[in-house]
């Protein structure tokens, strides 16, 4: 009678492609004897089931919908189920199927790619997509920086992509022929403007906060009660830091244009941070100004963040299957057009 052991013996003589398709063939097949409610139980409810509404533990037993249970709330009267407010209510596919979808973000797969390798519509690959992202980006707005911090600003031209003249959207402007650059050089209010941050242990925040050049306001908007205080923040010259470091008790390390370093202190991180970060964003063909900040936050964890492929995958599923979630597919594309932080 073989063992594992043999078993595993023999996987060792497979070719490197035969392998990669057995694991895939028993991750697979594991996923599909994963219960999905047994597994959000795991996951959302490990200490015991609650209102996924007002959060209360005061719930019972309510029926079933199907072979789900459903629970009703003492308190707020409404009546759940375990995954009510997560991203896999309502949904009809296996979660199997969800997993092999998380596979193919990890690894920066298009749309009709990873639709293709799923087996669906390339628009359900589309809204299951930005539904991931959007779980996502709770986690993202929960980052702090501490220790040595290096900030800058990179910019992309405004997209107005998606926006169709059947959702009664207005062109503020002239369109700019598909591959053209915006028609002002330089900073301007055609591009938005993305201030970053990263410190030396993988942790990064990235968002849209204004049009044109970077101001002190718009800083704290984005990092105020972010960075930790006395923390040492590198960066260019830009005036705006100043005022920034002085108001959130930072220490500022300000590096001259054309000036690598100051002792230990650099910017080559946040340099490295913006090639890598053009790099992932000019394989997608153009991304349209609403749906950036996902692909900011997608590019943090992909890119910048020092954990393995295996623990970046678990952070997908744990974050993605539990946080909760209200985005409806129809709302979104009709996000506003330029997302600028209030």
């Amino acid at each position: 009678m073989s063992t594992v052991m043999d078993i595993f013996d023999l996987a060792k003589t497979l070719s490197e492609s035969d392998r990669a398709r057995l694991t895939d063939l028993i991750a697979n097949t594991i996923a599909k004897n994963e219960n999905k409610n047994e597994v959000l139980t795991e996951k959302r409810f490990s200490d015991g089931v609650f209102c996924p509404r007002c959060n209360n533990s005061h719930i019972k037993r309510n029926g079933h919908k199907g072979t789900v249970q459903r629970y009703l709330c003492i308190d707020c009267h409404k009546t759940f189920t375990i995954a009510t407010n997560t991203i896999l209510a309502s949904t009809k596919k296996d979660l199997s199927v969800w997993k092999k979808y998380i596979e193919c973000m990890m690894n920066g797969y298009s749309i009709r790619k990873s639709a293709e390798i799923c087996g669906m519509n390339k628009d359900t690959a589309f809204v299951w997509r930005h539904k991931i992202l959007d779980a996502l980006q709770n986690m993202a707005d929960s980052v702090k920086l501490s220790g040595i911090i290096e900030g800058d600003e990179t910019f992309f031209p405004i997209s107005y992509k998606g926006n169709h003249k059947k959702s009664k959207f207005v062109m503020p402007r002239e369109s700019h022929h598909r591959g053209k650059q915006t028609h002002i050089r330089g900073l301007s209010h055609e591009k938005v403007c993305v201030p970053c941050a990263v410190n030396r242990n993988g942790l990064s925040i990235a968002k849209i906060t204004n049009l044109g050049r970077v101001s002190t306001e718009d800083l704290n908007k984005l990092y105020a009660g972010r960075i930790e205080e006395k923390s040492i923040l590198c960066t260019d010259e830009m005036n705006s830091y100043i005022q920034f470091a002085d108001k959130n008790n930072l220490e500022l390390i300000q590096l001259k244009s054309g000036k690598a370093k100051k002792g230990i202190y650099h910017i080559q991180h946040i340099n490295s941070y913006h090639s890598n970060l053009k790099k992932f964003m000019r394989k997608f063909n153009g991304v349209s100004t609403k749906y950036l900040n996902n692909y900011l936050i997608w590019n943090n964890i992909l890119n910048y963040s020092k954990e393995t492929w295996t623990e970046k995958k678990n952070i997908f599923e744990n974050f993605v299957f539990t946080t909760e979630n209200k985005v409806l597919s129809k709302e979104i594309s009709k996000r506003i057009a330029i997302p600028l932080l209030g």
